[in-house]
């Protein structure tokens, strides 16, 4: 195992251009599964050649274990990697592919069958060592191809999207075989996606990028519950979070925000000692499907009634979604709760779950809703529609 860390490392292809990777700071301990996450073009393949030595950076360090491996060839990392296209030997078994990379080595005979067979049992392939990669499904040569991975034994393992070339089924057993693979192993582990599931389900930590940067870092529970701007709020969750433009309005040293739908309003309460912060903005506020529920007109809670416009029904959800502040929200309800397109129902939003975030800029903004702590709600006025 090998503690990963990189200090402000950028990539440019040319003098003169635009950096590609823009000081990047991660690190991550022995045995962490860490996640860079984010869609097309946003420099986590690039960053992860680049911790491979497949890549030269322009400016600052790698290091494993402390030592700076920042110039250090590939052969001298002492990392494997998996990736996106299987790159399997079309003229050789099983057996033959996932020794390899052993035999280039050239360690001993004895030493490589004993290598091959533990992989082989730990991916459950030793009935598939004789075959030829034609004769695997795509999901058997994926195994294959993370078995020559394994028998090598490195301090790291990088994946580069290797589950993308699956279909829908055999992406979540894969991944599933990939975290309990995890789990036995305690090796260090850097894993590029663009799937927020996969980044959500399998990592220790979790890097979101974007333009070459990184968004925010942490754990996915982190990310999920407090991102740091619009971008990582709306690219982390399925659905996505609900954004909903504010009208503000101040009452003396309160500041609220109004939330409407058909003739119905509320407004919410938020906290006086952070209120300066609004002043001139145009805000946005955030809330996930799952915090927006349904309610029976509770006195004193952000309740609204709404019109149903569309019924999703997923099995063990359904997403409805309605119109607040002219903008299509989601709504994940439970089976049985769910209307029909065309009712009213009344909404409860959790007043301690809403975030707001800047238009302009899409930064996150410190201001909580409530009454001025985390956890102890909000007092919500309803309104008549003037």
């Amino acid at each position: 195992m090998a503690a990963l860390e990189l200090r402000n490392v950028r990539k440019s292809y040319a003098s003169g251009l635009a950096d590609t990777l823009k000081d990047i700071d991660l690190k991550i301990e022995d045995g962490e599964f860490l996640i860079l996450v984010g869609p097309s073009g946003c420099g986590k393949s690039t960053l992860m050649n680049c911790i491979a030595g497949l890549e030269a950076i322009t400016g600052g360090e790698i290091r494993i274990d402390g030592a700076d491996i920042s110039n250090a060839s590939p052969k001298d990392r002492d990392i494997a990697m998996v990736f996106q296209s299987y790159a399997l030997y079309p003229t050789m078994s099983v057996r033959d592919n996932i020794a390899f990379g052993l035999k280039m080595r050239k360690v001993p005979s004895a030493q490589i069958e004993e290598e091959v067979s533990r992989v082989a049992k730990l991916l459950q392939i030793e009935h598939l060592l004789g075959r030829k990669p034609s004769q695997l499904s795509g999901g058997q040569q994926q195994r294959v191809a993370m078995g020559r991975a394994l028998a090598r034994r490195p301090k790291i393992y990088l994946f580069d999207e290797p589950l993308s070339n699956l279909d829908a089924k055999l992406r979540v057993e894969m991944r599933t075989e990939i975290k309990l693979m995890h789990q036995r192993l305690k090796t260090t582990t850097v894993y590029v996606t663009h799937d927020q599931i996969e980044a959500m389900t399998l990592g220790d930590k979790v890097a979101v990028m974007k333009d070459g940067v990184v968004q925010q870092f942490g754990t996915p529970k982190e990310i999920y519950g407090n991102p740091a701007n619009l971008f990582v709020a709306s690219f982390i969750g399925s659905p996505p979070m609900n954004f909903i433009p504010l009208r503000l309005h101040r009452e003396g040293e309160r500041w609220y925000a109004l939330i409407e739908s058909g003739q119905d309003r509320c407004q919410l309460p938020l906290d006086v000692t952070q209120g300066e912060v609004l002043e001139g903005r145009e805000v946005i506020l955030g809330i996930r499907p799952e915090q927006i529920t349904l309610g029976r007109g509770e006195a004193g809670l952000a309740s609204l009634r709404a019109e149903v416009q569309v019924v999703e029904p997923t099995g063990p959800d359904t997403m409805v979604f309605v119109s607040l502040n002219q903008t299509k929200v989601c709504c994940r309800l439970a089976p049985d709760a769910a209307p029909a397109p065309g009712q009213s129902l009344t909404l409860l939003l959790e007043p301690d779950k809403v975030l707001l975030f800047d238009a302009r800029t899409g930064e996150r903004l410190g201001v909580s809703p409530g009454n001025g702590s985390a956890g102890q709600g909000a007092n919500i006025t309803r309104l008549a529609a003037r």
